[in-house]
């Protein structure tokens, strides 16, 4: 399944060079990946408070190709390309127009916090469904 989500930059998204500041992408990223649960039928607040579940970060990186600047409009497509048993990798493209500006991952684990601590489990049947439906 693909989400896009949709974002315009804004001043304070930018450095002194005028362009995004790169830790924004990874912002954008975690936002762009808790639209795609929403979008999915499962959004995050939802699972942490009635599934005691949360999908923690366990590694990130975005390679930059094309600066973004100050009122950029930016599609940021977000599908999830690997599921395993308890871990799963959302990749995220951002599109300026046609031109990709940015891509680069996020991967996470399902874990439940039901016992206190978090401990990855299983990512249950309906959510890999949604995780390996179709783009």
């Amino acid at each position: 399944m693909k989400n896009v989500y949709e974002i315009k930059v804004r001043w304070g998204d930018t450095d002194p060079a005028a362009i995004v500041f790169y830790p924004n992408f990874y912002r954008w990223m975690d936002e762009a990946a808790h639209e795609w649960f929403e979008a999915a039928g499962f959004p995050i607040t939802k699972l942490q408070k009635e599934k005691n579940i949360i999908v923690p970060l366990l590694e990130a990186f975005c390679q930059f190709k094309t600066p973004l600047v100050h009122e950029d409009r930016v599609s940021v497509h977000s599908t999830v390309t690997e599921v395993r048993s308890k871990t799963f990798k959302i990749e995220h493209q951002f599109f300026k127009g046609d031109k990709l500006a940015a891509e680069g991952y996020e991967r996470r684990a399902w874990t439940s916090t039901a016992g206190g601590g978090p401990t990855a489990v299983p990512i249950p049947d309906d959510m890999r469904e949604k995780m390996q439906a179709p783009m």
